[in-house]
């Protein structure tokens, strides 16, 4: 095992080479661009005790994602670069900055070149994303893991009529972030990312490689991936710093093949995700499928009413990581379709093993034309002690965001 050594330049080497290309390019041409992006202020509220005496009842945080973009040749020459910065409340490690995207992107008819720090998304199912592994979680902005961090890399697209071939070189590893001792919701034992390491002997250097093709075939939509490089989920293994114990991130070397199929069939969307992985322990699969059924205008009015159903599963069973092993989650997803873009998303994910429940709101609407309210709520009922989410069974929340846009 190889012990990373806890350096800045793990994490800025490329995004500065990347930003240099980004200064030269727009010293070579006429510094003219597009701002935008949003300025928001979060309020996440816990109801419930601390599980931990260093923990707090709710935390105030400001964070802003502004994007600058400048478009020349035509507009198949075109820079972007778009920061994240937060500022929180009592958790350190969550008050932090990122570069989403610096990249640079030079576009033809039959290929595309991305150069810098992207975030790249695969995936279609609701509840969880087993094929998207290009980034590494953020795990200080929310628990759900929907959060990324940025990616450096090389992107090749190849676009033909028969399909569109993604080649990656993933030239910087990321190193998922976790809450401090103050942070809410976190696991109880600390996690000492201070002393991270690495199954490969470049460490984080460690140069990764994927492929995905995709296409539309009629109502069909079909990704095919493949992985080979530095696992973004980390083995938390324990060890003793100085008489305590903690939990240190391990990062194998994995490779992962994927499948992403999303058909659409009049009011119905089915959606189905599938890999297989190797180099965390016995190779396994994992599976999530469902379907999304749409009615359409529901008491003579323009709203849509979406019902979600999937099934979550994980060949491991009891010894996987995750708590997705074989669970159901049932959804629901209104959409007023009004001017104000208001929705809503109701779920919950339930594990017939142990009973445990996981229910979840999310919901949002613009107000006025720059302003933009988000809610979000997550509760954890009878979590067993065996259950993975019992760690979490005192963290039920509620979140309330106003962002301004610009």
């Amino acid at each position: 095992m190889k012990r990373s050594r806890r350096v800045i330049t793990r994490c800025t080497a490329a995004p500065w080479t990347a930003a240099a290309i980004g200064t030269l390019m727009m010293s070579a041409n006429a510094i003219a661009g597009e701002w935008s992006g949003n300025v928001g202020v979060e309020w996440r509220l816990f109801p419930e005790d601390a599980s931990y005496a260093d923990q707090h009842d709710a935390y105030l945080s400001v964070a802003a994602q502004p994007e600058y973009r400048h478009k020349w040749d035509d507009g198949n020459q075109v820079f972007t670069f778009a920061p994240f910065v937060r500022l929180a409340q009592y958790d350190d490690n969550r008050s932090h900055a990122d570069i989403g995207e610096l990249t640079w992107l030079a576009a033809t008819p039959t290929h595309e070149w991305r150069v810098g720090v992207r975030k790249v998304f695969w995936g279609v199912t609701e509840s969880q994303h087993l094929v998207d592994i290009i980034n590494q979680t953020d795990g200080v902005e929310n628990p759900d893991g929907e959060d990324k961090l940025g990616q450096p890399m090389v992107n090749l697209a190849l676009i033909q009529p028969w399909g569109t071939v993604d080649l990656f070189v993933l030239t910087g590893f990321r190193e998922r972030t976790f809450p401090s001792s103050e942070g809410r919701p976190r696991i109880g034992i600390r996690i000492d990312d201070d002393h991270a390491q690495y199954d490969s002997d470049r460490e984080w250097r460690h140069l990764d490689t994927a492929v995905r093709y995709r296409h539309t075939l009629d109502s069909i939509d079909l990704g095919v991936s493949y992985f080979n490089g530095t696992s973004r989920d980390p083995r938390l293994l324990p060890a003793f710093r100085n008489g305590e114990l903690v939990l240190v991130p391990y990062y194998d070397q994995i490779r992962q093949y994927g499948l992403d199929v999303q058909a659409t069939l009049e009011s119905w969307l089915w959606k189905l995700e599938l890999i297989n992985r190797s180099g965390q322990g016995e190779r396994y699969s994992a599976a999530t499928g469902g379907f999304e059924y749409t009615f359409s205008g529901i008491f003579e009015t323009g709203m849509d009413l979406g019902l979600i159903t999937e099934l979550l599963y994980d060949t491991r069973n009891n010894s996987a990581p995750t708590p997705f092993q074989r669970d159901i989650m049932i959804g629901g997803r209104l959409a007023l379709n009004d001017v104000q873009s208001t929705d809503l998303l109701v779920g919950m994910i339930f594990d017939p093993k142990f009973d445990s429940r996981i229910y979840s709101i999310e919901g949002s609407r613009r107000i006025g034309s720059s302003w933009k309210l988000s809610i979000e709520a997550r509760s954890y009922v009878g979590i067993s002690a065996r259950d993975p989410l019992y760690v979490y069974r005192d963290d039920d929340y509620l979140q309330a965001e106003l962002a301004w846009y610009f």
